[in-house]
């Protein structure tokens, strides 16, 4: 199993405040990593570098092979087969969710029956085929968070990376997208996710990366993580075995 995705020194500085600091990790083909720490720890930064909707100030990106440090646009990212969701899902409220979908199949299919044909394979994987005619605005926060998943998928990525796509979900809701996610995997695709839903990433991640005021203070497996003395002070404050 190569490296899909190898960051390097990655380091992004506001005004004099740092808030990712000399991070350095590499992903692995067809894996799920999980990046956690506490609110303020960079990893929605990170993911706003890797994914050009933020400049680093210094550091490299690999992906496949190639070095995309020099990639300034979004849109040319997404081009070389890396997705992400939002935090705050923000679907084309007054269009269908077939639609919203659609969007992003136009990227590989250029005739509207292929890209129909895409989304509608897309809203099957997520669970979202029977919501396929209706408003975006009417769906329910895990429904609008499938669709933010969909969105993402029908731009055929080789890595998607989620941010929080399981926060606000009440625990059925969660237990409900943890197949979907496996699936993606399962897929060939390559997935990065910000989670507080320990359970979740327990459940879900083959590795950890953990952040702290923009610095990686950890990385391995999930438990060798989460038993961590250093990380269990630094991310949630005191002793308890964050695993049980």
């Amino acid at each position: 199993m190569g490296h899909l995705l190898k960051v390097k020194h990655l380091t992004k500085e506001f005004r004099g405040l740092t808030a990712v600091n000399d991070v350095t990790f590499d992903v692995n083909e067809n894996e799920i990593l999980g990046v956690i720490g506490p609110n303020g720890a960079g990893k929605t930064t990170l993911f706003n570098l890797i994914t050009r909707n933020l400049i680093p100030t210094k550091g490299s990106i690999v992906f496949k092979g190639e070095d995309i440090s020099n990639i300034k646009k979004p849109n040319e990212v997404c081009n070389k087969g890396i997705a992400r969701t939002f935090q705050v899902v923000k679907p084309f409220a007054q269009i269908s969710v077939l639609q919203n979908v659609m969007i992003g199949g136009f990227l590989h299919y250029h005739k509207k029956e292929e890209v129909e044909r895409h989304a509608i394979d897309i809203l099957n994987k997520v669970g979202l085929e029977h919501k396929d005619d209706i408003l975006a605005s009417h769906l329910t926060l895990a429904e609008k968070k499938r669709l933010e998943l969909a969105r993402a998928l029908s731009t055929k990525p080789s890595l998607l990376l989620l941010d929080e796509v399981l926060a606000g979900l009440n625990p059925a809701e969660i237990q409900d997208s943890l197949p979907i996610i496996r699936k993606i995997k399962d897929s060939g695709v390559t997935i990065i996710m910000i989670e507080h839903v320990m359970s979740a990433m327990m459940n879900l991640a083959d590795r950890l990366i953990v952040l702290h005021h923009g610095e990686l203070i950890a990385e391995g497996t999930p438990e060798k993580v989460t038993n961590d003395p250093f990380v269990i002070k630094a991310y949630f404050g005191g002793d308890a075995n964050v695993a049980n």
